[in-house]
């Protein structure tokens, strides 16, 4: 009960005459260059993630190390 294979390509006839190669070719480099972004996007906002969770366990380090000092100080 799937789509054919027949069904297929006469669906890409009709896409091709009604938007013409050229269109058709300008809307897949748009698409392949927008999915680029958007996993470059991911990529650096899962590193950005790491370098805030790196900062936040260096300021907490920090801080243990501080009062380490202050004790001693007493």
């Amino acid at each position: 009960m799937g789509i054919s294979i027949w069904q297929l390509l006469i669906l890409l006839a009709v896409v091709i005459l009604i938007f013409g190669t050229k269109k058709l070719k300008n809307v897949g480099g748009d698409l392949g260059s927008a999915i680029k972004g958007f996993k470059s996007a991911v990529k650096d906002g899962d590193s950005d993630a790491d370098k805030q969770e790196k900062v936040a366990q260096d300021s907490a380090e920090s801080a243990d190390t501080e009062s380490v000092k202050k004790e001693d100080k007493v």
